[in-house]
């Protein structure tokens, strides 16, 4: 009979010494950065080789014939049928375990004819808690309320107009279909001629979300709902919308962590809103890691639930490595625990108390730079993976190879994680890297500061292309989360 764990301490060791093998199976291992330092026999299988060969625990296949990938269940889905991939996985022995990023009922039946647990709940039950309208209605059940909204088919103007009547929505909205990501399904309406702009992308729908505008800042916070209870991580801002990391309106593009973020107040009821929302996950039957989006009303104080990521995101990478997780362990050993089948127990109510404390909080930013010019090359140079450093006259340059995020020692040092490397198309929305930087990224007004200018421009000048041949088709753009 195996011993319980209790405390930390116990589940600590236990993923220390142990022997079944894991697989991150994704784009790239950004999401889950790091794990394999926590977890003995944690290893990362992805498409893209962001660090050129060098990272011990990085497998990436040779490419090989494939459809054109239109998500990233797509890329999991070849991943999962390379034999290459599955001679990997059986060089670990038995009973190999997959964690995903995004996954699909495709995914589910190559894992079970491969023999390997999936440790997420059911891909149907993630797509149901992912769809924006049931987000609102899991919410309303919790008692975490939404920003004033209505749920409903949209047909025409006339239409959209007679539902914000109704509904006291007024005549400026954000409208929302039920899936989508970094902005590319969120619209801001407030004219007629909005809305002959996107109306082909949101009357197909049967069901939107119809939502008052608000003057609001953009606020994450990722959470693990177990047996013993929900944990909940701290709030991150978001950087939404910046012009220099992204060709979407609304769309995420980076993550802050600082303790004086957001008053005492607002961080209790986004606490609070969190452990009572990941409470009723588990009623849903979801359980593990998950993530909220609020929206903070700057005009009135209030805090709203924006929507449910029912998995690892882009802001995991910032959670997994803050001070709190160091002092006691990552969030998302918790997730492997819950789907571990080992008894335990460790009191979540002190767990929740000490990681909103103030002093458990480093401060560190990330920026996601997608490509933001409306055209399509071939990169010919692309900055590497590493550290990278900026000299006191401004001048940004490679200082050294590492996959440590940890390994920056000052606000004058970077991580660049390279994902768009050279021979790729560079497009319109394409991710060309993610920048990690000890300190702020953004003034207290929330839009980028000089330093995080600076870093995005250096980077980004890194970068070198080639138009397409003549003759060569041009690629369709990839809108789909591959982060």
């Amino acid at each position: 009979m195996k011993r319980k764990l209790t405390g930390i301490s116990d589940i600590r060791r236990f993923f220390h010494r142990h022997e079944r093998p894991i697989f991150f199976i994704s784009a790239t291992n950004f999401n889950l950065l790091g794990m394999d330092e926590w977890v003995k026999n944690f290893h990362y299988i992805c498409y893209v080789d962001c660090y050129d060969g060098a990272h011990p625990n990085v497998f990436v296949p040779r490419e090989i014939a494939h459809p054109e990938f239109q998500s990233i269940e797509d890329i999991n889905n070849y991943l999962l049928e390379h034999k290459e991939v599955i001679d990997y996985i059986k060089g670990f022995g038995p009973n190999p375990v997959a964690v995903f990023l995004m996954f699909d009922e495709r995914t589910e039946a190559l894992c079970r004819e491969l023999g390997i647990e999936i440790w997420f709940p059911p891909a149907s039950l993630r797509s149901r808690c992912d769809n924006k309208m049931e987000t609102v209605r899991i919410g309303n059940k919790a008692g975490v309320p939404s920003a004033p909204n209505a749920l409903s088919k949209v047909e025409s103007w006339q239409h959209l107009q007679q539902i914000c009547a109704e509904n006291n929505l007024g005549t400026d909205v954000v409208i929302q279909t039920a899936f989508g990501d970094s902005g590319h399904t969120t619209f801001f309406i407030s004219s007629e001629a909005d809305w002959n702009r996107h109306a082909d992308e949101i009357t197909p729908d049967p069901e939107v979300k119809i939502m008052k505008r608000l003057n609001c800042r953009g606020s994450t916070l990722e959470a693990c709902t177990t047996k013993q209870g929900t944990i909940v991580g701290p709030l991150l801002t978001e950087v939404v919308g910046a012009k220099e990391l992204t060709p979407y309106r609304g769309g995420w593009c980076g993550n802050e962590i600082f303790p004086g973020a957001f008053s005492q107040a607002i961080r209790d009821k986004a606490r609070e809103y969190t452990f009572q929302f990941g409470e009723q996950l588990r009623k849903e039957g979801y359980r593990g890691y998950f993530d909220l989006d609020y929206l903070i009303d700057i005009d009135t104080g209030e805090i709203y639930l924006g929507e449910l990521n029912p998995r690892v995101t882009g802001a995991s990478s910032m959670t997994n490595h803050a001070a709190f997780a160091h002092a006691d362990a990552p969030l998302f050993l918790f997730h492997l625990l819950e789907f571990s089948g080992v008894d335990f127990e460790f009191d979540v109510e002190d767990l929740n108390a000490r990681w909103s404390d103030p002093e458990y909080i480093d401060s560190w930013c990330q920026l996601v730079i997608k490509y933001t010019e409306d055209n399509v090359d071939i990169v010919t140079d692309a900055p590497p993976t590493g550290i990278w450093k900026m000299s006191h006259e401004g001048a940004i340059g490679f200082s050294r190879f590492d996959y440590h995020r940890r390994a920056v020692s000052d606000e004058q040092e970077a991580f660049f994680l390279r994902i768009t490397g050279p021979d790729d198309y560079r497009y319109e929305g394409a991710d060309l890297g993610i920048l990690i930087l000890r300190g702020r990224s953004m003034t207290n007004e929330f839009v980028l500061n000089d330093r995080a200018r600076a870093w995005i421009k250096g980077i980004t000048s890194y970068y070198q292309a080639k138009p397409l041949p003549s003759m060569e088709a041009i690629p369709e753009a990839g809108a789909f989360k591959i982060l």
